[in-house]
C-alpha cells in the first residue's frame, strides 16, 4: 500500500490556494474537468511531491455539503520555526487558534474550516511571548 494523498474540499480555490502558500506549500499540479465541472489542485511541501494535499474545487458550489469541516480531523506539518509561521500567518490576517505557547504545536483555520497542525521540527522553542501567554481563540 503506498500513501498518495489528502483531500480537502475548498470553497473559494484562490483564497485557499493563497493559505496553504503561506504554510509553505507549493501546487505541483492542477486538473480541470469541463465534464465533471470541478478543479483539481496539487500543494505538497517543498522537495515533497510525494505528500500531495488535493484542493477540490467543485465549479458549481457545494451547498449540500456539511458546513463544519470537524469531521475531516486535521493536517499536520513541521516547520522549521513554529514561532515565525504563527507570526507569517497572522500577519497575513489568519488567527492562531491554538498559540504555540509550548514552543512545539499550534493550530490554525484554512478558510474552508480544515484545522492545521503546526509543530516545531526537532526540540521544542524555549517559551516565548507574546505566545506564551496568548489564550486559544475560537476551535482548533
Amino acid at each position: 500500500m503506498k500513501y498518495l494523498h489528502t483531500m480537502v474540499r475548498v470553497k473559494d480555490l484562490d483564497d485557499s490556494i493563497a493559505f496553504y502558500r503561506l504554510l509553505g506549500l507549493e501546487e505541483t499540479r492542477r486538473y480541470d474537468s469541463d465534464a465533471g465541472r470541478f478543479t483539481l489542485v496539487f500543494m505538497a511541501p517543498p522537495g515533497q511531491p510525494e505528500c500531495p494535499l488535493e484542493l477540490t474545487y467543485n465549479w458549481d458550489g457545494d451547498d449540500g455539503l456539511p458546513s463544519d469541516s470537524r469531521h475531516f480531523g486535521h493536517l499536520a506539518y513541521g516547520v522549521s520555526d513554529i514561532y515565525a509561521k504563527c507570526q507569517e500567518l497572522m500577519d497575513n490576517g489568519v488567527s492562531i487558534n491554538r498559540p504555540p505557547r509550548d514552543g512545539r504545536m499550534a493550530f490554525v483555520r484554512s478558510p474552508d474550516n480544515i484545522s492545521i497542525e503546526l509543530l516545531q521540527q526537532g526540540d521544542p522553542l524555549p517559551p516565548a511571548e507574546p505566545w506564551a501567554s496568548m489564550g486559544n481563540t475560537g476551535h482548533w
